[in-house]
Formats: structure tokens, C-alpha cells, sequence
């Protein structure tokens, strides 16, 4: 991969705006620390009620008439991207941007605040309350060639750096605005809560001995990439490089890490190989470091792995222990930190007090450091893992010289899909899918039916896969595209909370409120290990799995994906949206020749300067607009040459097509292949 340079960015934590956010400080001082006791939390008696709040610490407060803490945050950092970005590219409206970001619960501040019943009609506006809600309630400078939202977890914002590097790679943009977003809410610190993730004392003590715990952060980060002609022919300012993306999956567990930190050691040694770094080279770890038990030894063990003997020299920075677990947001705010730490010639400190684990170079003061390579590192639920690799002065170092670009053909198999009867009945059940998958039926019938409806696709998939003599799907990598994502479930988690009390919250209900739950399941059950998150939230959300999907393989980030578009059409769903139908589509994406060559596939979204509530349509299942290609005659499938002739004459290329009122407009275009391979 080439490089993508960092010339501009937003961010926004407990500690401040801009740089502030980074928790940089100067040579011999400790880490900041931007954790309390939070009002909000201690009003819904959580028993651990510690986060680090935006505005609680004398830093510019968050507008009192805001709709909602996540959308401020957003429009904050994204404001002060872009302009940041003006100042060295003022001609913006005649650059192809692309924008690209994470977040773990979206709007669901706003979700908490609206559906208080489903008993009376649905509010104006009550989009805003769902994932993608925060990016349509934003203002948006400009319009966008390419748009993607992921919904990765606690990895979201460093698989969309990733992606935005690749749009980078494969000319799709000229810069791309890549980052992410969350704000606290007594939803998510519920489960986290009954999870027991979270810190008794509020004091997270990342890689150290005794550890017990984190504790939840809010912000929002977006750094502007560039290409490096573009860097270069304009002579902009940079502020470091992104040269190396990995991505991969545990295939383990839902919400535990792979105890050996294999998942993550993939993910890493991806990233390095991706720009011809070794780990001699890396001189700075910028972890993950949630400070809970499990975590941080799989992460130290993953660290052995990539780095072996340079372990003990690598210094290892945890931001968590300073702005809380921002969720969303976390791998942007993390890589902008060091990305400065580099810049100003530093070793961050990591706050925390206690003994540090055994082969772990964790920091109690901020250290000179001559540092230029660091590697990134995130997980989350759903065993989904990211990794890049960020450098001081990659072009100096000449760090992707001799590597080849990568932009290859995508292919696509025969889609299956499962609409009607079929997304309610048999096919969806959990001893029909336990017989057919070998995945434990008690596992099933914990998950919701939006994982069924997924795992049931994928399994028809691999079968099919299997009768035409194609590769089958282990091994490969997943991206589920949503419409309303876990809202049916989401619904019923809140509902228990009010009913019962936030420290009472469903421990086994939660971890299915996460978007990426049905891609983070079908990884355990059919052996996934590539790339696997979630991303979308709209009817366009099927084209933007296939699009991201393809970005991923035509870079080389994976080799299969298996894209699903998946929609429950549960109670809650109905009622917002009553045209909402139940479904899920499944195909495969691949390098090598199937059934047909995906030639384009893009999602746009236009400049926005909206007032008022943002308007809803009736329908919001994601799987719709995939439906022909599981029902189009690909060319090989004809009876004979005749008729595969005058059927091509005909028809011409497959186009799919969605247009939202938000201004989304997604579009894909297929040909068909003489024969299968």
C-alpha cells in the first residue's frame, strides 16, 4: 500500500479540543487523567458510576440546547477538521472527499429518549435516535464521493481509518475525512456494568498488575487523509502518515478475546507486511488498553507475537487510562495521540498506578523518544481486531518503495436469499441452524433473530458455494450491511432497565445490542477470520456492505468476504418504519472469478445544511435492494448460447440503486461472466 498523509484534524475528549484531546504532555510529566463520578450515572444508581464526561472539567461545555451529545461531538470534530483543512486546501469543492466513520452506539442517547413507549405514534426525527442518526443530524460542508458508516465496536474508528486509506489507494478520492464518535449513556454503561467490564474504584489502570476494569469515555475525533501525490503536488503540511491497515477476527467468542492474542497478532503482522515494516521498526505501540483482565493479557500476548525480542524497548501507550473507553471514537483519538507524541519527539505516559505486567513497557512519565513508526492496535465485541501502522515521515523513510499498488478485480458469486415466510420459519430456527451449522443450539438460542436471520443466509451460502464447486466460506471474512441494525433488541434491553434498574440490565441481552454481533457470530460458527464487522443503517445498507466489502478485497485487506444484508422487522422496526419487511441476502466477494465482476459500487453522500427533523422513510431494510442478484439469470446459467446472447442483448448490465431522503445515494453495477470457475 502507498502512504496516506494526515494533513488536517478534529478531536474532542474530556481533556479538551484539539491537541488537548490527545492527552500529549510535555517531557517528565505524567499522564493526564479526565475520569469522576458522573452525576448522570449515580442518578441511574449504577454501582460503578465513573466516565470521563466532555465539559465536565472546565473545557468549553457542550451547547445546553444540543439534541444530542453524540451529534455535538460529531459536528465538533468534523467542524474543526475541515476547517483545518481549509487553510492549506481552500479550493475544497473541487476535491473528490470521501467520509468515513465509526461509532458504537450512535445516537442512542437520543434512542433512550424517544422510544420511552411504542405504545403512542413515532416521533418527528426519531432517526436521529438510530446509528447513522448523529452523521444525517450533522452539518455537512460539502458533498461526498464516497460515504461509509461502521459499526466495528470498540474498533469502529480504526477500521475506518483503514477503509479511507484504501478509498486512497485505489484513486477512489483525492482526501478522505476518517474517524469516529460516542457519547456516555446510561444504556451502554449499563451493560458494561453488568458485564462486570467496568473499574469498581473509576480508576483504569491499563497493563498493570490488578487491574480490574475501565471505565467509559466520550468524544469524537476525524483526521483528513490525503493521497501522497496529492500531499506532495500541493506541498501541504502533514502531520504524520497512515501507511499500513490489518483487520481480522477472533472466530472465538462473542465477547471474550482469543486468550493466545492470536486474532490480533494477524491483524498486526497484516499491517506491517501491508508497507514492508518489520518489527525491528516499530518503535512505538499505541494499544488498545481497556485495563480489563482478559484484554490486555490477550493484547500483551499479541505483542509478543508481532514483536518478539523488540518487546522489551517498545514503548506501550494506553489513552484509556486517561479519556475513558470512547467506544467509537477510540482508535482515532488514539492514533492522532501518536501521531503527536512522534511529532513532538515524545513517549507518551500511560496513566495508571501498580505494578506493570511482565514484558509490557509502560510509561509513568513522558519520555524523550526519537520515535517514527508506531503500530496501532484495537479490538472488540465480536472478536473483530484492526491495526495500522503510523509513521512520523513515511515518505522520507521510504517505507513503500518497491511495494506493489494493489488494486484488483472484484468478483461476486450468486446471492441467496431468505425473504417472506422463509425469515420467520424453519430456516431461522435454533435446532434447524445448530443441525446445520454444528454451532451449539444453546448459543443460538442466547442470540437475537437478527444473528439468526445472518447465520441461516450464510449457511445457505456456504451450501450453494458447495454445489457449484467454489470456494466455500471458511476462512473468509464478513461484512453485514443493516437497516435499523439491533433496534428490536436494543428495545428490549431498555425496556428492562427502565422496568428494573440500569445496574439490572440483561447480561446476556447486551452484547446482541451491538451492530456487529451478527457478523462477530457467524465468525465463531463457520470459522470467519478475515475482516468482520458491521456497517450501514438505512436501505442503502446492502450496497454499502458490497462496496466496503469490495474496497477490502480489491486492496488485498482480504481475499473472500461474505457479504450480508440483513433486516429483523421486529415491533420496533414496524412501528417507525411500517413497510419494513423481514429478509437477509447473502453472496461472496472474492479476487479470483465466480459468477459475475462487481465493475462499480459506491455509496454518496451530498452536503447537507438541514433544519428541522430529518425525514424517515417507510421502509428501512437493507437486504431489499440486494434481492436481484439472488434471482438475475448470470450469463453462464443459460441453456444455451442463443438464449444467454439475446438474454445479454436484452438486459445489459445488472444496476442496483438506492436514493434516501437523507441524500444518500448508493449504486452498483455487475457483469456477468462467460462461465463459472
Amino acid at each position: 500500500m502507498t502512504a496516506s498523509a494526515v494533513v488536517a484534524f478534529g478531536a474532542v475528549s474530556a481533556l479538551g479540543e484539539g491537541q488537548e484531546a490527545l492527552g500529549c504532555v510535555p517531557e517528565g510529566h505524567r499522564a493526564p487523567l479526565a475520569i469522576a463520578r458522573d452525576a448522570e450515572l449515580l442518578e441511574a444508581k449504577l454501582a460503578r458510576p465513573f466516565c470521563a464526561r466532555v465539559g465536565a472539567y472546565g473545557h468549553t461545555p457542550l451547547l445546553p440546547a444540543a439534541p444530542d451529545r453524540a451529534t455535538v461531538l460529531l459536528e465538533r470534530a468534523l467542524d474543526a477538521c475541515v476547517r483545518d483543512l481549509g487553510e492549506i486546501m481552500p479550493d475544497l469543492s473541487q476535491v473528490r472527499m470521501g467520509l468515513v466513520l465509526g461509532t458504537s452506539s450512535g445516537g442512542m442517547r437520543r434512542f433512550e429518549e424517544t422510544f420511552a413507549s411504542t405504545a403512542d405514534p413515532p416521533p418527528s426525527g426519531w432517526i436521529e435516535g438510530s446509528y447513522l442518526g448523529p452523521v444525517l443530524a450533522t452539518h455537512r460542508p460539502c458533498s461526498f464521493a464516497r460515504f461509509a458508516l461502521v459499526l466495528g465496536a470498540c474498533a469502529s474508528s480504526t477500521l475506518a481509518v483503514g477503509l479511507g486509506h484504501a478509498w486512497l489507494e485505489t484513486g477512489a478520492c483525492d482526501v478522505v475525512l476518517a474517524g469516529g464518535f460516542d457519547a456516555v449513556s446510561v444504556f451502554v454503561a449499563s451493560g458494561f456494568e453488568v458485564l462486570r467490564a467496568t473499574s469498581a474504584d473509576g480508576k483504569p489502570d491499563p497493563f498493570r498488575v490488578g487491574r480490574d476494569g475501565l471505565v467509559l469515555g466520550e468524544g469524537a475525533a476525524v483526521m483528513a487523509l490525503a493521497s501522497a501525490n496529492c500531499a506532495a503536488d500541493r506541498h501541504l503540511r502533514t502531520y504524520g502518515w497512515v501507511t499500513g491497515f490489518g483487520a481480522s477476527c477472533d472466530a472465538i467468542h462473542l465477547t471474550a478475546p482469543d486468550r493466545t492474542g492470536g486474532g490480533l497478532a494477524r491483524a498486526a503482522a497484516q499491517a506491517l507486511g501491508s508497507c514492508g515494516v518489520v518489527a525491528a521498526d516499530v518503535d512505538l505501540v499505541s494499544a488498545h488498553g481497556t485495563a480489563t483482565e482478559f484484554n490486555d493479557a490477550s493484547e500483551a500476548r499479541a505483542l509478543a507475537t508481532v514483536l518478539g525480542e523488540h518487546r522489551s524497548r517498545v514503548a506501550v501507550h494506553a489513552l484509556k487510562g486517561s479519556v475513558g473507553h470512547t467506544l467509537g471514537a477510540a482508535g482515532a483519538l488514539e492514533s492522532l495521540s501518536a501521531l503527536f507524541a512522534m511529532r513532538t519527539g515524545l513517549a507518551p505516559a500511560s496513566a495508571g498506578e501498580g505494578t506493570v505486567m511482565d514484558g509490557v513497557r509502560v510509561l509513568d512519565v513522558a519520555e524523550a523518544s526519537s520515535a517514527a513508526i508506531t503500530l496501532k492496535l484495537s479490538a472488540a465485541f465480536g472478536g473483530a481486531n484492526a491495526a495500522l501502522v503510523l509513521a512520523k515521515n513515511a515518505v522520507g523513510k521510504s517505507l513503500c518503495t518497491g511495494l506493489e499498488r494493489r488494486d484488483r478485480p472484484v468478483y461476486v458469486s450468486r446471492a441467496v436469499a431468505i425473504s417472506g415466510d422463509g425469515a420467520r420459519g424453519d430456516l431461522v430456527s435454533p435446532s434447524v441452524l445448530a443441525a446445520r451449522t454444528g454451532y451449539a443450539e444453546d448459543r443460538i438460542l442466547r442470540s437475537d433473530n437478527l444473528v439468526r436471520l445472518t447465520m441461516a443466509a450464510v449457511a445457505l451460502l456456504d451450501e450453494a458455494l458447495s454445489a457449484r464447486e467454489q470456494p466455500r466460506i471458511r476462512g473468509a471474512g464478513i461484512i453485514v450491511g443493516h437497516g435499523l441494525a439491533t433496534f428490536d433488541t436494543n428495545a428490549k434491553y431498555l425496556e428492562r432497565i427502565r422496568s428494573a434498574g440500569a445496574h439490572r440490565g440483561e447480561p446476556r441481552r447486551f452484547p446482541y445490542t451491538t451492530p456487529n454481533a451478527a457478523a462477530g457470530e457467524c465468525a465463531v460458527a463457520f470459522g470467519l477470520n478475515g475482516p468482520a464487522f458491521a456497517v450501514g443503517g438505512g436501505p442503502h445498507g446492502g450496497i454499502e456492505a458490497l462496496s466496503v466489502a469490495a474496497d477490502l478485497v480489491r486492496t488485498g485487506t482480504a481475499d473472500r468476504i461474505i457479504v450480508v444484508a440483513a433486516d429483523e422487522a421486529g415491533d420496533l422496526s414496524r412501528h417507525v418504519a411500517p413497510d419494513t419487511v423481514p429478509g437477509a441476502v447473502a453472496l461472496m466477494v472474492a479476487a479470483t472469478p465466480l459468477a459475475g465482476e462487481l465493475v462499480e459500487c459506491s455509496v454518496r453522500l451530498e452536503k447537507s445544511d438541514r433544519t428541522g427533523p430529518l425525514p424517515a422513510p417507510s421502509a428501512m431494510d437493507a437486504h431489499r435492494a440486494l434481492l436481484p442478484l439472488a434471482r438475475v439469470p448470470w450469463h453462464h446459467e443459460a441453456q444455451n448460447e442463443a438464449r444467454r446472447a439475446a438474454d445479454v442483448a436484452a438486459r445489459g448490465p445488472l444496476e442496483l440503486s438506492v436514493v434516501t431522503p437523507w441524500g444518500i445515494r448508493a449504486y452498483a453495477r455487475f457483469l456477468s461472466l462467460p462461465r463459472v470457475r
